[in-house]
């Protein structure tokens, strides 16, 4: 793969005007295709061969306003008045009247007509129907119902606007995306000393996410693409686009200090440090496609985009970047006597010197690895405090009520939770399907559904357009997130079809769709969990052609996730510093943010790994001294692996200010867990693990030596001066 890899940066280098016009020709392509086709985002939530979800989609053709987006109009009254007032009532049934009208609705429901005032006589609640899901729901319908309650306001009514049809998550950067950036652009000129070379990495990276999100709006004409993962990919794409980008000039900077021509180090950077960016690159995709195996749409999309991301950043860093380096030619180099100069000579022409004493990496693989066994207690007893909160995890979809706290759709979700009980927010639709066609099994269920405990409310029975089906409204006294909400789910589908013989019962809703999507979610995390940890240890024996370095590298990784998991529970779910990150709402974590924290920290913290552990071998493959080839790899390495992981956290950080529910905790837990990866794991936690181990770290059996194929990706090394792997296993 090496020297494929050198060929391609050498290809790149010469043929610079050919690869630059060919990747602008991409992008002009992906940008046009996303201007003319027009696609539309889709953030529906589904669970294919769910009850919830059949019968929701059985709905949508035999009982459309039960299946459909809803716009919610909360209307309250002032101080001292009654909603029931005839100028409020009449003013209520104008703003319904004008918002029936908007794209796509198809009907309203007064507040008379569902019995939506509330006991107090204050506040009662409209309902505008829309066909189709609310990905299916225009702008210009929400437009139109927020502009409708202009009547009710000026009739001195407070009027908020929710429901299912704003249920939307769609990005909005804003400043501190900017501010994310400018200190990225921070960290890298200060790694490199140079503006020029700092700004090649960014403007790589920003010409891959340009191609990727591009190429996402483009394919959502044709396929199902939600602004959630859209988002990721942007995040993720912008983070490895700079990181791998920076791995690769790093080492074409060094090079040419140590005198090698431009064509020649842009080859050679390629070809090493570039083949550690296609192995990362490629864990990173392996371990993101493998959501597809989870079997939901929403979770696959966010897989498949974020993995385009990821090999788009990997493409423009083997062939965009050569090219771009090749226009810059020697001013890469860094400047005689600058500090990046005596960095990247440090040690080598001072006769006498001790290389592995030079720089902040050495002193500080030096200051770990003194006494390792106090640096592992104190790293993985802090790391385990953090991860503490993780026992009491509780995962569900966020709503509205997770929405920013003035935001129309939270407080029409916190109005009605306060008016009428937090259950309705989230009711329960039971489709009742009576073989004999007449309505006495929906009576029945109607009956039954009373005696079941946390029932606040139940409906008469409502007649759908296929003959034989009702569907019946059951409303929880807790909220739609609520632990006891989902055993009411279950109690509905367990108990209720035992006292209807006869009868096809199903539970469905937005709130029984969601419940099931969390279970199957967390049914699937851990062997999603076994695939990637098991994925770790076979790609890095043949890398590393050890058993206890995989090893080392799988536990620690299942450490940083554990970690970033548990601050997250501590932030999102029991509120610890949630006015500091503008937690609008304590509740559960959002359902898939374990797995996409998984996957995503699963190939980053192989990417750290990589490039931190492949320069430690390669000093011990050249020296045979265990300790001495720590702080020398670290030494190399450290510096360069701080700067992308600190620009890491600082892109994914950016995106915590947002007010979209889904991306804000996956953005903090991704912060948290690639700094605790970065610094407390594979710069501190790792070094003293291999102190500990010595030379058995590079153990590896003969036979399995034997079977297993050389992968190197590092290039070419220098003749080795330890004993082959069959000595070292016989020793």
């Amino acid at each position: 793969m090496s020297g494929l890899l050198g060929r391609l940066g050498d290809f790149s280098f010469r043929r610079r005007r050919l690869v630059v016009t060919v990747w602008l020709a991409l992008l002009l392509a992906v940008v046009g295709g996303a201007t003319a086709l027009g696609g539309s985002l889709d953030d529906r939530f589904t669970v294919p061969g769910a009850e919830s979800q059949h019968a929701l989609d059985t709905l949508a053709d035999t009982a459309p306003d039960a299946a459909g987006a809803t716009a919610q109009l909360v209307f309250t009254a002032p101080a001292g008045h009654l909603i029931t007032e005839a100028p409020y009532r009449a003013a209520i049934q104008q703003t319904l009247t004008t918002a029936g009208a908007a794209p796509k609705a198809t009907g309203v429901t007064t507040p008379q007509q569902a019995g939506t005032i509330s006991p107090d006589q204050r506040t009662a609640v409209g309902v505008v129907h829309f066909a189709g899901d609310r990905s299916q729901v225009p702008q210009a319908a929400r437009d139109a119902v927020e502009n409708s309650a202009g009547t009710a306001r000026d009739a001195g009514l407070e009027v908020s606007v929710g429901g299912s049809a704003y249920s939307m998550n769609q990005l909005k950067p804003g400043i501190t995306e900017i501010i994310g950036i400018a200190v990225a652009v921070l960290v890298l000129a200060l790694t490199f000393g140079s503006l020029l070379a700092a700004g090649m990495p960014l403007l790589s990276a920003v010409f891959g996410i340009a191609i990727t999100v591009g190429g996402l709006l483009a394919l959502s004409s044709v396929v199902s693409v939600s602004s959630t993962a859209l988002t990721l990919a942007l995040m993720l794409g912008l983070a490895v686009g700079i990181d791998y980008a920076l791995f690769i000039l790093s080492r074409h900077r060094t090079q040419l200090t140590s005198g090698l021509t431009p064509r020649e180090s842009v080859a050679r950077a390629n070809a090493t440090a570039g083949s550690a960016v296609v192995f990362a690159g490629t864990t990173v995709i392996i371990a993101l496609a493998a959501l597809s195996v989870i079997g939901i749409p929403f979770l696959t999309v966010m897989g498949l985009a974020a993995s385009a991301a990821v090999l788009v950043a990997v493409g423009v860093a083997v062939t965009l970047l050569p090219a771009l380096a090749g226009f810059a030619g020697t001013r890469l180099a860094p400047r005689p006597g600058s500090r990046a100069h005596r960095r990247a000579t440090a040690g080598e022409a001072v006769a006498g010197v001790d290389k592995s004493a030079v720089g902040m990496g050495a002193r500080w693989a030096r200051l770990v690895t003194a006494r390792p066994w106090v640096t592992v207690l104190i790293v993985v007893g802090a790391l385990g405090l953090l991860a503490a909160p993780i026992t009491s995890l509780r995962m569900a979809l966020p709503d509205n009520g997770s929405a920013a706290a003035d935001s129309g759709p939270r407080q029409a979700y916190d109005t009605i939770a306060e008016k009428f009980g937090p259950g309705f927010n989230g009711p329960l639709v039971v489709v009742v399907d009576d073989p004999n066609g007449g309505a006495s099994a929906a009576q029945q269920v109607v009956a039954a559904a009373h005696k079941l405990p946390n029932v606040a409310f139940v409906a008469p029975p409502q007649p759908t357009h296929q003959a034989g089906q009702s569907i019946v409204m059951v409303v929880p006294t807790t909220a739609p997130e609520a632990t006891e909400t989902a055993d009411l789910v279950h109690a509905l589908r367990d108990r209720i079809p035992g006292e209807v013989p006869g009868a096809s019962i199903a539970v469905t809703g937005d709130t029984a769709v969601t419940i099931d999507v969390s279970q199957r979610l967390a049914g699937s995390l851990l062997p999603f969990i076994g695939i990637v940890v098991g994925l770790s240890l076979l790609l890095l024996i043949v890398v590393f052609r050890s058993l206890a370095v995989p090893l080392k590298a799988a536990l620690t990784f299942l450490l940083s996730v554990a970690a970033a998991l548990g601050t997250t529970v501590a932030v999102f779910q029991w509120g610890w510093a949630a006015d500091l990150f503008g937690v609008s709402r304590t509740g559960p974590v959002v359902s898939f943010l374990p797995i996409i924290l998984v996957g995503v920290l699963f190939g980053l913290a192989m990417d750290y790994e990589v490039f931190l552990v492949s320069g430690i071998r390669e000093e011990w493959t050249r020296s045979g001294d265990a300790h001495a080839s720590i702080i020398e790899g670290t030494r190399h390495n450290a510096r360069v692996v701080t700067a992308a992981a600190t620009i890491m956290v600082v892109v994914f950080a950016s995106f915590v200010p947002t007010d979209d529910a889904l991306i804000k905790p996956i953005a903090f837990a991704l912060a948290v867990g690639v700094l605790v990866d970065a610094f407390a794991v594979r710069l501190t936690l790792v070094p003293a693990v291999l102190a500990l181990l010595g030379r058995f770290a590079w153990w590896l059996p003969r036979p399995l030596d034997q079977v297993l194929p050389h992968l190197n990706i590092e290039g070419p090394q220098e003749e080795s001066a330890v004993p082959q792997q069959r000595e070292l296993a016989s020793a």
